[in-house]
């Protein structure tokens, strides 16, 4: 059985698994937290305990072959995650790919993609792997005192190659992304949605389709951009087609030495993860539009740096009614996705897995993302009892808790009330210090 002080999360889960399934899922589950390293699930049973046990088939089968719902899982995660940081108020999601670094003929729905990582402007690099598109709920953990971004839905996102000899007709990466969009508005019909993308889904097509569900979008806007007036107003009984654009308005990289631009200095208190920087803003609103797509009413921002230490920037958003820095604060927000990609990788083991089904593929990456949230939760229930240690260091010196020191908390709350292991009764056996058990039980659970 769960720490009664965690049962309350953990449980949540338990109706989508039958009452057999139920204990092998808290064997993972566990296992998972506590196992340094590759997170196979030949590495979580030895550190359970049961690599002696002959039925560890069936902890194989709970990922290849049992019938439970990973969506309906998603969504019992994203309740929790809402409930705790986020009951009332507008909420805010990031959604991004990465590439998970996967090789093996039997891995069927492997590609060969962009390296977004180590590729750059002068510089492309391939990665051949398994493509996944994530969407993060973006809100501030109160004792971590910053934004963070827990995964609470990832889909699988293979290119058209994998689609050649299957019935199926391939989706893009902006159609996997509005599919999650749809389904998250099915989750919080009554709640104003706000989406912050990368450069990449910045298309007329997306924002339109988020506009029909009434999702707003935060992304960036290309300097060059075809901004138009709105459309005037129609005459009566006048022939002809209604116009959905009007007169053409400079593009935001005309605005940049335009000597009329009136820019407004702002202090960003938290630009990527550093220091506040001061920016200059400029901000309007405007019809996005190019032939055969559907326009779109943004409100756009120009960014630009007094100090010139990075190029000029145009984010754009279809909230009309939000403000500059609003779109600035979404925007920045996003980079947290990139760091609990990397946070993953780190800590939680990902692309170390091992399974080549079908099925166990689809299941487990999406299983460790959503374990970064999990981790994040138990976390903070053991911050309200009392508050998580910081790991320091004469060289490393930390104001506030990590992702690290989360899941070390964890490990040692699972390790002092889980009864993972009982010590065989021998009055021989020589108890070591507990100087020497607080140093062991420091080094596995800060462990990678």
């Amino acid at each position: 059985m769960p720490p009664p002080l965690l049962a309350p999360i953990i449980l949540a889960f338990a109706p989508l698994f039958t009452v057999a399934s139920w204990q092998h899922v808290l064997v993972l589950l566990f296992g998972a937290i506590l196992t340094p390293g590759k997170r196979t699930v030949t590495s979580a049973l030895r550190i359970m305990g049961r690599q002696g046990k002959k039925d560890f088939q069936n902890y194989h089968r709970l990922l290849n072959r049992a019938q439970w719902s990973p969506r309906r899982g998603s969504q019992i995660l994203l309740h929790l995650l809402v409930k705790r940081f986020a009951p009332t108020g507008p909420l805010l999601f990031g959604i991004d790919d990465t590439i998970e670094r996967r090789w093996g003929a039997k891995i069927r729905a492997r590609g060969i993609y962009r390296d977004p990582v180590r590729s750059s402007d002068s510089h492309f690099v391939k990665a051949s792997g398994l493509r996944w598109l994530s969407l993060m709920l973006l809100v501030p953990i109160p004792w971590a005192q910053r934004v963070w971004a827990l995964p609470v839905l990832t889909s699988l996102a293979p290119s058209e190659r994998y689609y050649q000899d299957r019935p199926r007709m391939p989706k893009s990466l902006l159609q996997w992304a509005a599919q999650q969009c749809f389904q998250l508005r099915r989750w919080w019909p009554n709640r104003k949605l706000t989406v912050v993308v990368d450069g990449a889904f910045a298309a007329l097509d997306f924002l339109h389709q988020l506009h029909r569900v009434d999702i707003s979008c935060v992304t960036r806007l290309r300097l060059d951009a075809r901004l138009y007036q709105p459309a005037p107003v129609r005459p009566r009984n006048r022939p002809g087609r209604p116009r959905v654009i009007g007169s053409r308005r400079p593009a935001p990289r005309q605005h940049l030495n335009d000597p009329q631009t009136r820019w407004t200095k702002t202090l960003i208190p938290n630009w990527y993860g550093r220091a506040g920087r001061t920016v200059e803003l400029y901000s309007a609103t405007a019809i996005w539009y190019h032939g055969g797509l559907p326009p779109a009413p943004i409100r756009w921002v120009l960014l630009r740096d007094p100090e010139h230490h990075f190029d000029p920037l145009a984010l754009l958003s279809t909230d009309l009614a939000a403000t500059p820095m609003d779109i600035v604060h979404a925007y920045v927000s996003r980079w947290q996705v990139e760091v609990t990609f990397e946070e993953s990788r780190a800590h939680l083991g990902l692309e170390t897995q091992r399974q080549w089904s079908d099925n166990a593929i689809a299941r487990t990456t999406p299983l460790l993302l959503a374990l970064y949230s999990m981790i994040t939760l138990m976390a903070d229930r053991l911050n309200s009892s009392r508050r998580l240690p910081i790991a320091q260091a004469a060289w490393y010196a930390k104001p506030v808790p990590t992702f690290s020191d989360a899941l070390a908390a964890v490990r040692k709350h699972l390790w002092s009330h889980g009864d993972l292991f009982i010590s065989p009764r021998r009055s021989n056996v020589k108890k070591s210090s507990n100087a020497l058990l607080q140093c062991f039980s420091d080094a596995l659970c800060y462990a990678a």
